[in-house]
């Protein structure tokens, strides 16, 4: 059995703390607004690097199968988050912390994480997986978070406008067509991802560098934490216990999904609570509480899942 030693994910969580850091200083030397940023992570980078992605990853039937049902299952646990906590959060709150039920650090921090523990075929699945998770994030996501602010119709037309739906749609159609993107394109378009981790985790710094005192909410932040860092590994456990008694299930199956429940909160939430004005100082200091602890929670929680699902 694979026992993750803490200090692998030394090196993913140092990067990002470096960009957190960056963010805060820029924030508080250069009094940068990180709101147009957030715009252009959203209506820009993300989509370019989710065609990226989804061209070079090569889909099949079978892999879009797991983007379905990343997508399906981080929208519905975000749907029913948000019915138990509509009533018992202000709007926005109950919005964010919808948002943030749905997904996680799938991307910045659990891709270099997956390619330490997973062979090249672990990582495909992994990668797909978090594609489905990246589209509810632009889509069911972004609705719920909008409607902590705005009318059903406008919430609608915020999804309507967002590019990344559009994306993942082209790329299938390049991929199914069997259509050859230029080399020079796929060139241009792969200072993208780094782009999107680097500006995507400034962001929490640079509202961090915003926040007083006054601005921490306990309970806001207990709830957060208890959803990603509670009721994800038991759903990620529980996926894998009931797919293993219903059909043979690979071991980097198994391990893509463990890992997919293990990984801190989005910073994504951040960038979506910057754009939409719903509580980004609030996401931003669950964000970095969930991070800070990633390296002692990941490794004890991923020895303790394997050996209950008898990897």
């Amino acid at each position: 059995m694979t026992v993750l030693d803490p200090a692998t994910l030394m090196g993913p969580l140092w990067t990002l703390l470096a960009y957190i850091a960056l963010g805060w200083l820029a924030a508080r030397r250069l009094a940068i607004d990180p709101r147009p940023i957030a715009t252009l992570l959203i209506y820009l980078v993300a989509p370019l690097t989710f065609f990226r992605g989804l061209v070079q990853g090569g889909p099949t039937p079978d892999y879009l199968l797991l983007t379905l049902a990343a997508f399906l299952v981080s929208s519905l646990l975000a749907l029913a988050v948000h019915r138990l906590t509509r009533h018992r959060f202000p709007p926005q709150e109950s919005a964010l912390l919808a948002f943030s039920a749905g997904t996680g650090n799938t991307g910045y921090f659990g891709l270099p994480v997956a390619m330490v523990l997973l062979p090249p075929e672990g990582v495909t699945l992994y990668l797909f997986c978090v594609l489905g998770i990246t589209l509810y994030e632009f889509t069911v996501g972004f609705y719920l978070s909008a409607r902590g602010q705005f009318s059903v119709a406008d919430s609608l037309t915020k999804i309507v406008r967002l590019p990344l739906v559009y994306a993942f749609l082209a790329a299938l159609v390049v991929s199914g067509l069997e259509l050859t993107v230029p080399e020079a394109a796929m060139q241009g378009l792969a200072v993208f991802p780094a782009t999107y981790t680097l500006l995507g985790m400034m962001i929490i710094g640079m509202t961090l560098g915003r926040v007083s005192l006054r601005e921490i909410d306990g309970r806001f932040m207990a709830a957060c934490v208890a959803v990603r860092s509670v009721m994800w590994p038991l759903l990620a456990l529980g996926s894998v216990l009931a797919l293993q008694s219903l059909v043979p299930l690979s071991r980097e199956m198994a391990m893509a999904l463990l890992l997919l429940g293990v990984v801190p909160m989005a910073a994504n939430v951040v960038v979506v609570a910057m754009e939409l004005g719903i509580a980004p100082a609030k996401g931003a200091l669950a964000v970095l509480a969930t991070t800070l602890a990633a390296p002692l929670l990941i490794p004890l929680y991923l020895t303790l899942m394997m050996r209950l699902a008898g990897l």
